[in-house]
């Protein structure tokens, strides 16, 4: 079986976070026998094809090297709110497009469209398809129009449509008429093989690309909190993005620069480091498709405080035991933070919830579950 990916977030090297899990699901499946090819975006000129980790990919331009900056950032949607960013997004779908044309003449399969928007607009109509949201998409359904107006025909036209969470089949089904039933609900794959479990100490930690919906602001002001009542909670921000420059402010603004540290971005194979000394996770982004990251702290024993208007995090986090669901408030979180911190079990609890996200998000398993969509889209 030859599979085509289409996404416009894959990693552009070994170790690279962008799209990580998507190599680690390519791995998985190449393990099963599948044969796994990827189509990509340019990253400021640097196209062509290369083999990466085993897998092929190649990367099609779409403008000129200084305006291929819609993938790999986190800032897609934010471009597509100017006509150079619509232009570019316009040049990146007909290129992705164009290439799966090519693929699909050469004898591909069936294709794998990650994110509707671009890599499912580029779905050829003639092949068998799966077609995954992962979030971001997902959430456009909700807030415009448009989008929905777009979204229809290509989610009526894939063969088959999964999602990482219940919230966002949710989102999918209301806001572009495709039912997604239970079968279809799966996670993206993490390898939990080299991940220590945690031993504490090492205060609560962040991990997040700094952009506003990951609301990095309320975990510092959540940290200022606790320490105008006297409990002093050191925070570790793990990650970068347009926001940084504006929380460093914030972290100087509120007086907590004794308690704040930022690393900046990190490999994905540094991660596990800094969940191996989190004694918390916060997470305090909303609407969140899945929330991966969250995952991955209760896959590591680390206990979780998150918000309600969290999205898909709310499959993730449990509302007590080895984690805290609160309002997205300092003085909430606060509380949350410190009640979780006065649970003796905690650690136990989180070590039994992680060993079942380890269960379920181990890669070989999430292939498994691919390949059946893959074999049910052919029959289809």
């Amino acid at each position: 079986m030859r599979v085509v990916f289409l996404t416009h977030n894959y990693p552009r090297w070994t170790g690279d976070v962008s799209g990580a899990f998507l190599a680690t699901l390519a791995g998985g499946l190449v393990r099963r026998g599948v044969s796994v090819q990827v189509i990509a975006p340019s990253d400021e000129g640097r196209g062509g094809e290369e083999e990466l980790d085993g897998v092929l990919v190649r990367r099609v331009r779409y403008a000129s090297a200084k305006a291929e900056t819609l993938a790999y950032r986190g800032t897609m949607q934010a471009a597509l709110r100017a006509p150079s960013g619509l232009r570019a997004l316009a040049g990146l779908w007909h290129a992705l497009r164009g290439a799966a044309r090519e693929e699909a003449e050469a004898g591909a399969d069936l294709f794998h469209a990650h994110w509707w928007v671009p890599g499912g607009l580029a779905l050829p109509k003639d092949k068998p398809s799966v077609l995954t949201v992962h979030g971001t998409d997902a959430a456009l359904l909700r807030r415009s129009r448009i989008a929905r107006t777009m979204a229809r025909p290509v989610f009526q036209r894939a063969t088959v449509v999964t999602a990482v969470s219940r919230e966002l089949a949710g989102w999918v089904q209301a806001g572009a008429g495709r039912y997604v039933d239970p079968d279809h609900v799966q996670p993206m794959p993490v390898d939990s093989s080299n991940r220590p479990w945690s031993t504490g100490g090492g205060g609560a930690v962040v991990i997040a690309r700094l952009v506003p919906q990951k609301r990095v602001e309320l975990a510092i002001e959540t940290v200022a909190f606790l320490a105008s009542c006297g409990h002093e909670l050191p925070l570790t921000v793990v990650g970068d993005g347009p926001e940084r420059a504006a929380l460093e402010r914030l972290v100087l603004k509120l007086g907590v620069v004794p308690f704040v540290t930022f690393t900046g971005a990190v490999s994905a194979a540094d991660v596990p480091q800094y969940l191996a000394r989190a004694d918390l996770m916060i997470f305090p982004a909303r609407g969140e498709g899945f929330g991966l990251v969250a995952a991955e702290a209760l896959m590591a024993g680390v206990p979780v405080v998150a918000c309600w208007d969290g999205g898909g995090v709310l499959d993730v986090v449990p509302p007590s035991g080895a984690g805290r669901l609160t309002l997205p408030a300092p003085e909430a979180m606060g509380d949350a933070i410190l009640g979780l911190l006065l649970e003796q079990d905690r650690w136990d609890m989180a070590r039994l919830v992680g060993e079942s996200w380890r269960a379920r998000l181990d890669p070989d398993h999430v292939a498994e579950i691919c390949e059946r969509w893959y074999r049910e889209a052919l029959g289809g």
